[in-house]
């Protein structure tokens, strides 16, 4: 059940790495910072989707951790889940929340961090800075956990989804224990896009749900 759940918020792609799986905004560690007294074992769970897969490459569009710091619960959580991963070749691009993973990922030689990756002609960032002074033709990040309403009835339950707006993909979490933010008001926390007028809505699911205005 969580391995579907995992395929319909991550994304796939032919790249000169081989066979590209994209995933956005783990947040390892997230249970005590959000409150849950129960160890999910969601890094395990995530680890084994990754490894039934077997990617050529792994990119995690940022934000793998939750703490902003390195304390040693993070710490033992992040080295087992790149441990599961083997030797998949794993591309972090950096996130808001991830302080110090150089720390735990420079132990691993499979595991690349960096701000941005420009594969192809393809951009992989998170999305919280700047875009980089790079030429590309299409971009994927994360950062903002895209989600919206839609109404069933006179009941309104919030969804994850896939947004696009013009070259940009931003993915939702791949953590099924976080939820996400309303795409008008998330789209106002990357700073290249915060102008943007409209977008377009899919869930994960494949249903595309048509234009949004951000307006």
């Amino acid at each position: 059940m969580e391995f579907r759940l995992f395929e319909k918020l991550s994304v796939e792609l032919k790249t000169s790495l081989g066979r590209t799986l994209l995933i956005a905004d783990p947040h390892i560690a997230f249970e005590a910072p959000r409150g849950l007294r129960i160890r999910t074992r969601f890094e395990e769970m995530l680890a084994h989707f990754i490894t039934s897969r077997d990617p050529d490459a792994l990119v995690i569009l940022g934000d793998v951790k939750e703490p902003l710091g390195m304390g040693l619960f993070t710490k033992r959580l992040l080295m087992g889940f790149f441990s599961e991963l083997g030797d998949i070749r794993v591309l972090i691009t950096k996130g808001n929340h991830d302080g110090r993973i150089e720390d735990v990922a420079g132990k691993f030689d499979n595991v690349e961090v960096s701000d941005y990756f420009l594969v192809d002609d393809i951009l992989f960032l998170h999305g919280h800075q700047n875009l980089p002074e790079a030429e590309f033709r299409s971009a994927y990040l994360g950062h903002i956990h895209p989600a919206v309403s839609i109404k069933f009835g006179s009941v309104s339950k919030k969804v994850k989804c896939f947004l696009r707006a013009g070259r940009f993909l931003i993915l939702p979490t791949v953590n099924p224990y976080i939820s996400g933010f309303e795409v008008k008001s998330g789209i106002k926390m990357i700073p290249f896009l915060k102008n943007a007028k409209k977008g377009e809505v899919y869930l994960p699911e494949g249903i595309y749900l048509g234009e949004i205005s951000f307006i």
